[in-house]
């Protein structure tokens, strides 16, 4: 299976995303630092928020097979410059959470991820599992750009 890394804003559910992953019950809780598990890397909202934090974003991306965006529903607007998957030498996925969310609009995430460069995206809810399977499945492929 092959390992990935979550980035996003503060907030936007990448350890619920994890703990869902993981088959754990969903608590909030602030991650503080780079947490690594079997598949998976979460990694603090400020890294991705912070410019003089992002460099650990790039060290930390090596150890991954797959760069996993995570950008809310409920966003007001997107973290991620245009193109910016060009500056990876990872595959990167989109990754659309809370939406749910009575003030959801997945359509304009995944425009803002799709402007970003993620050719494949997926929807989820982490509370319901829904979408946390077909993420799974992806990992488990061999053929990763499909």
């Amino acid at each position: 299976m092959k390992k990935i890394i979550f980035f996003g804003r503060t907030g936007c559910g990448k350890t619920t995303l994890v703990q869902a992953m993981r088959g754990e019950a969903a608590t909030y809780r602030k991650t503080q630092s780079i947490d690594h598990f079997d598949v998976v890397i979460d990694t603090p909202g400020e890294y991705a928020e912070v410019h003089s934090l992002s460099r650990a974003i790039a060290l930390f991306s090596y150890e991954a097979d797959v760069v996993g965006l995570v950008l809310s529903a409920t966003e007001p607007y997107s973290l991620y410059s245009p193109n910016i998957t060009g500056m990876v030498n990872r595959e990167v996925i989109g990754i659309v959470t809370h939406i749910d969310s009575p003030d959801a609009n997945p359509d304009r995430a995944r425009r803002w991820l799709e402007l970003a460069g993620c050719k494949k995206i997926f929807y989820v809810n982490s509370l319901t599992n829904e979408g946390v399977e077909d993420i799974l499945a992806y990992l488990k492929s061999s053929d990763q750009k499909e």
